[in-house]
């Protein structure tokens, strides 16, 4: 099922978007909003299996307005990146990892599992395509979003017979404005991402429209993030509503909160995980209350807080509100141990520092 062979079409964009133009928009590309010209798709069908691969020009997608997904949102998504060498060359970070999850994703929402084989084949035909839009500057990526839904049309509440992969790039700058400084974060105790039982695992479209109202609250009381507790006891700190988070004490040791279910299995965590332990930290998996978080930054035991996913890469945390009231990590600047995991994962990901685990998987 992991090794599935097709033939991919390839299509040119007829009318790709000027070389110049391109450049300008690359200058400050910001975050998710400039595209590239071309885009992936694959069709699912029950009796053909997968099948019409094609890389061609990036366009609308003609719907039926009873195709599955609008009615019961069968839908799932993956988030990674395609980086720039320090020796010209271009490379992918983990892809198989997030092949993986992709995977367990569809199989959380009963929808058909696309071959890893497949995965990898389409996010480096595209990226071999579109390579002239990563940005040359620092931060740079080209960021690559596949996806898939149910587009059968078909009223009945079942998983649906035919599906939509696709894949689309976006060239990207720094997630946060101002590079890596301090985020604020609000903690919601009216909203809940996730409950045992449920969907926090998948990464799936449902998860972020849960966590809006709540990022919408976080915004109007001035802060960046939201971060959620827990849905049965609203007592433990489980992520922020598109990033998990770490803890580091003023012992050297640190913390982020386990894979339960409720949380999604970052692979930019599990990284930190990896590189922490190779550097000789301990690093515990533990569930971590908000109170205890309160408690140790109040006292100065917990120094630094980050939050961690593949936009965002790795991010302090400076100040933490709720109705509770206030209080700040540390200085409320980034820390030395925050700066320390980005820059030895940046590294590896830009090609200069070893890669020990055969992390990164080039294209040229």
């Amino acid at each position: 099922m992991n090794s599935v062979t097709l033939d991919f079409r390839i299509e040119p964009n007829a009318h790709p978007v000027a070389r110049d133009v391109r450049e300008g928009l690359l200058v400050d590309p910001g975050f998710g909003r400039i595209f590239t010209d071309h885009m992936v798709t694959i069709r699912y069908s029950v009796e053909k299996g997968w099948h019409d691969a094609l890389v061609g020009a990036r366009g609308p997608i003609l719907l039926d307005p009873a195709a599955s997904v609008l009615h019961y949102a069968q839908e799932i998504f993956e988030g990674m990146k395609a980086y720039r060498l320090a020796d010209g060359g271009t490379a992918l970070f983990r892809p198989q990892a997030n092949a993986r999850r992709f995977r367990e994703s569809a199989i959380r929402m009963a929808m058909p599992e696309l071959p890893d084989s497949l995965f990898l084949d389409s996010v480096r035909h595209l990226v071999e395509t579109d390579r002239d839009w990563i940005p040359a500057g620092e931060g740079g990526a080209l960021y690559l979003r596949p996806f898939m839904f149910a587009s059968e049309v078909f009223l009945g509440v079942r998983p649906a017979r035919e599906y939509l992969y696709m894949v689309i790039a976006s060239s990207v700058g720094a997630y946060f404005k101002g590079g890596a400084k301090a985020i604020s974060i609000w903690v919601s105790q009216d909203y809940s991402r996730a409950a045992p039982g449920g969907t926090g695992a998948a990464k799936c479209g449902g998860n972020y429209a849960a966590s809006l109202v709540a990022q919408a609250q976080a915004t109007e009381m001035g802060c960046d993030q939201v971060a959620f507790l827990d849905a049965a006891e609203r007592r433990w700190v489980e992520e922020l509503g598109g990033m998990n988070l770490f803890f580091v004490f003023d012992d050297g040791t640190m913390l982020t909160p386990p894979l339960s279910g409720t949380i999604l299995p970052g692979i930019t965590r599990d990284s930190i995980l990896t590189l922490a332990r190779d550097q000789g930290l301990s690093v515990a998996e533990a569930p971590y209350s908000f109170a205890d978080w309160r408690a140790d930054a109040t006292s100065g035991r917990l120094v630094e807080t980050f939050a961690c996913g593949t936009a965002a890469v790795v991010t302090p945390v400076g100040t933490v509100r709720s109705a509770e009231g206030d209080f700040t990590i540390g200085s409320g600047h980034p820390g030395q141990m925050t700066e320390r995991m980005r820059a030895a994962l940046t590294s590896i990901q830009r090609g200069t520092a070893p890669d020990p685990h055969g992390w990164v998987s080039r294209l040229d």
